[in-house]
């Protein structure tokens, strides 16, 4: 069974580049049948809280993604510590005591050589004494994972293809903290084995992260997942953009966003496939396919998003935004409506053309016309094509045709120069109202 997490860090509320994680996390689970799950990386201890893990949960369920399970770090500590024993009884990792001030200088050392930054593993030929000193002190190590300098890494990525790193041009990975407390990287690999997962997607700024999870994988005695590595989100003008890491589910909703128009645009951005409105995310499945993204940066415009969005709109069914409508307003008032729009809050705003008379400023010239209108309209037998029955017949009483004969109606009918089908408004506004407003602007 295909089996695919999502694992944000509750430090912050999600933006868009996690929801696009999250999206194709939970379409490729649906694609196979199989099972998202939602993994909340808690172990950061400080800056977690529970206000932004109950955000992360309820921004998924606004977007329709629902995890099948959700479990979190930090309730987790006990399965870390028993792995993390396994590996130091193995010799997989091992204790460090210098200080951040003094590994900082050894940086500073190597570039002034224009030498790369890795860690020269100088904890490893302390002797015991030595360490026995440093704890004298009261130094606490922190832990690295010792990398298998020689086994090549390598994967052959969903997105990238074939890759390859070598590991001793990277650092020994710090695990631990001097404090105890964990680091993202193998307590990640921990849980990836505990809960079965068998792809991770995340973004490229991860590669070399893969690299060196690979070997804590392998070091643990399990199989690792298939990795998919996608290109990171840029703005619309083509560089990465400070705006990105603002636009979460709240400015979303805030602008009047469909969840389902994000996930359509998110689904599509960054691969072969033409961005096309849909009604439910389920249609988007069949043609899901790593093979399908491309290596360039994904561009991501908000404009883009709002006019895919109004294009949605018009596609929706009453009974899919019936709970977000104007009082009073039906599936009739939808249909006329619905062409009109680009939010579903502009709704409102329309439907009191229906149910408010206007207050139109109307020209002298046009005030027997719409006196006519008045008389035509109470006298007429009011149907679905009332409006056709009323402009033809003032059409061969007055002798007007064009913007003469509709606009004057349409001013005095809805205060609008503009809006919806007049063939569907009419109907809604009914006989009554329709003949109050006529007779108002003619005076």
């Amino acid at each position: 069974m295909i089996v695919t997490r999502f694992a944000p860090s509750p430090t912050g509320r999600l933006h868009v580049g996690n929801i696009r994680t999250a999206l194709h996390n939970w379409m490729w689970s649906r694609k196979w049948g199989g099972r998202f799950l939602l993994r909340l990386d808690d172990t950061d201890v400080e800056r977690s809280t529970a206000e932004n893990a109950e955000a992360i949960q309820t921004d998924l369920a606004w977007l329709g993604l629902s995890p099948d399970d959700a479990v979190r770090q930090s309730d987790r500590f006990a399965l870390y510590e028993a792995r993390f024993e396994e590996l130091r009884g193995g010799g997989h990792v091992y204790p460090c005591y210098e200080s951040a001030e003094e590994l900082e200088l050894k940086r500073k050392i190597l570039a002034g050589r224009g030498l790369p930054p890795i860690y020269d593993r100088a904890a490893l030929a302390l002797s015991d004494a030595e360490r026995a000193a440093f704890e004298a002190e009261g130094r606490r190590p922190h832990w690295r994972f010792k990398l298998d300098h020689d086994s090549s890494i390598h994967w052959d990525d969903l997105i990238r293809g074939v890759q390859h790193l070598d590991p001793k041009l990277l650092s020994d990975p710090v695990i631990r903290r001097a404090d105890g407390s964990w680091l993202y990287m193998l307590p990640s690999v921990i849980d990836d084995i505990d809960m079965g997962v068998t792809h991770v997607v995340r973004g490229e700024d991860h590669v070399t992260n893969t690299g060196l999870q690979l070997q804590m994988f392998a070091a643990l005695g399990a199989p690792a997942p298939a990795f998919a590595h996608e290109a990171l989100l840029v703005g619309s003008e083509g560089k990465l953009s400070k705006r990105l890491g603002s636009l979460g589910c709240d400015a979303f909703r805030d602008e009047g966003i469909e969840p389902v128009a994000l996930i359509a645009l998110l689904a599509r951005i960054g691969t072969s496939l033409p961005v096309e409105p849909v009604t439910v995310p389920e249609t988007l499945l069949d043609s899901f396919d790593f093979a399908r993204f491309g290596r360039a940066p994904a561009r991501f415009d908000l404009d883009e998003l709002k006019a895919l969005n109004a294009r949605i709109l018009h596609m929706l069914p009453y009974g899919a935004v019936a709970d977000r409508l104007p009082a009073g307003m039906d599936e009739a008032g939808w249909e006329a409506i619905r062409p009109n729009l680009s939010t579903v809050d502009e709704a409102a705003d329309w439907w009191a053309v229906v149910v408010d008379a206007p207050d139109t400023a109307i020209a002298d010239e046009d005030r027997a016309y719409l006196a006519q209108a008045a008389a035509i309209a109470d006298g007429a037998d009011w149907n679905d094509g009332i409006w056709k029955a009323l402009t033809g017949a003032l059409a061969a009483e007055t002798g007007r045709k064009g913007k003469p004969l509709f606009l004057p109606l349409r001013l005095a009918l809805t205060g609008r120069e503009h809006g919806p089908d007049m063939n569907a408004l009419l109907p809604l506004i009914g006989r009554e109202r329709a003949v109050e407003r006529l007779k108002a602007a003619a005076g």
